[in-house]
């Protein structure tokens, strides 16, 4: 089980593992153990995760969001299988706890008139500043 907040738990039926051998340091080890871990969660169909969350947690998965909406976390970066496994899951854990902050509204604004006028006199001078330099006529 995996604890999110006070409100959301994740179950171990929710989630699959699978094991696969992994690339990366390990001598003669790597061949014959596999320590990477595969660590699927079915988001889409979670009871655990409210809908909002859902959506803004595809956002954020990015590529590790299949058509069937599971989430696909892949974890190679020890020799050990159990602290992959461990890697894996706290790495979920934090994905859906930012999935859980829902983002601020944008609050549309105006510029100042100062703010406008300050820009376009910045730019009648850097128009004038290119203006001069064209070529130059030999005759005057």
């Amino acid at each position: 089980m995996i604890r999110i907040n006070e409100d959301i738990t994740i179950q171990d039926w929710e989630l699959t593992e699978s094991f696969v051998r992994s690339s990366g340091p390990g001598g003669q080890n790597v061949n014959k153990v596999s320590t990477a871990v595969e660590l699927r969660f079915e988001a889409s169909t979670s009871p655990s995760l409210p809908p909002p969350v859902k959506t803004r947690l595809k956002r954020l998965a990015g590529r590790r969001w299949t058509l069937e909406g599971a989430l696909i976390i892949y974890c190679e970066e020890t020799r050990s299988q159990a602290r992959n496994r461990d890697l894996a899951r706290d790495r979920l854990a934090d994905l859906i706890r930012k999935a859980l902050v829902a983002p601020k509204r944008r609050i549309a604004t105006r510029p100042t008139l100062g703010s406008k006028k300050r820009r376009l006199k910045a730019k009648k001078v850097r128009g004038e500043v290119k203006s001069m330099r064209g070529k130059v006529d030999p005759d005057s």
